[in-house]
């Protein structure tokens, strides 16, 4: 499928990119006709650094940010941004003064989970969620309620490509909006006109890549 890949540039941030790569793919949720890869984006230093950069700029300096929850294998992403978002002033009121990188895991029924060590990184404290992708906001819904439980205060959302605006009245961030990819198509699985007129699905994809199927 590397074959099929287009290259869509920040409008500002140009030195920013996102690859997208057409077709027919499902999710957990849906049926998409574009699969946007965010392998660099969120594993090639260089890259992950610019992003970071980027998302800080959209961010003042009276954001408190005590924890960055990382999705989709931002991790990389989650530490340029941690130290960008310091140098930028943005205050952070752990008793160390720096803020924490962390990542949820998921059980096999798809709830959201941290563990006792990782609890007080979110406990009482004021947490940044960071995604690849948001597409119907299912995932992020999900993100909010795991937060929320474990006694987290959500006070900001970015995704490096988001579909959607806003989600339970709080504002996304993205570096690409859906205008940036006009064609893009969600569909319900079992709504999908790519199905009905007998398309082949290319790949099964998730936060952490696509499986080929033909």
């Amino acid at each position: 499928m590397e074959q099929k890949i287009q290259y869509i540039h920040s409008q500002k941030f140009p030195e920013v990119k996102m690859r997208v790569i057409p077709g027919h793919f499902v999710t957990s949720h849906s049926h998409i006709n574009y699969y946007v890869d965010m392998t660099m984006n969120r594993m090639r230093v260089s890259e992950a650094r610019d992003i970071a950069k980027a998302i800080a700029s959209k961010y003042s300096s009276n954001t408190i940010v005590d924890t960055i929850v990382c999705m989709d294998g931002c991790e990389v992403v989650g530490a340029y941004l941690a130290d960008e978002l310091t140098k930028a002033g943005i205050v952070s009121m752990n008793a160390h003064k720096t803020m924490y990188v962390v990542t949820p895991e998921f059980d096999s029924t798809g709830q959201f989970i941290f563990r006792q060590n990782i609890v007080p990184m979110i406990e009482g404290k004021n947490v940044f969620l960071l995604l690849a992708s948001t597409t119907t906001g299912q995932t992020l819904q999900r993100c909010l309620r795991g937060v929320h439980y474990y006694g987290g205060h959500i006070t900001g959302i970015t995704s490096i490509f988001s579909m959607i605006n806003s989600i339970a009245g709080i504002h996304v961030s993205s570096l690409f909006k859906a205008g940036d990819l006009p064609d893009y198509k969600v569909y319900n699985q079992e709504d999908c006109p790519l199905c009905k007129e007998k398309v082949p699905i290319d790949a099964l994809v998730n936060g952490y890549g696509y499986s080929v199927l033909r």
